[in-house]
């Protein structure tokens, strides 16, 4: 998957994110993102990364193999 679809996606499920996208490795398949958002405000880690998740529907874990997710609220 495209960097560009990755922030696409999470920008229409959390639309004030704040995203940064880093390879991982040269292959399109394993990314970092770093997400903030006021969306994030008073949810546990887990709850933000599910809102996060939930952008990429079954895409995650088949066309986008690895995300590792960082999420702050803003």
């Amino acid at each position: 998957m495209e960097r560009s679809e990755i922030e696409r996606l999470i920008k229409a499920a959390i639309p004030d994110a704040v995203i940064q996208i880093t390879a991982l490795a040269d292959d399109g398949d394993h990314w970092a993102a770093e997400v903030k958002s006021e969306a994030f405000r008073g949810k546990s880690r887990v709850q933000q990364h599910q809102m996060v998740n939930k952008a990429f529907g079954d895409r995650l874990g088949g066309e986008l193999h690895a995300l590792a997710l960082t999420t702050v609220a803003l």
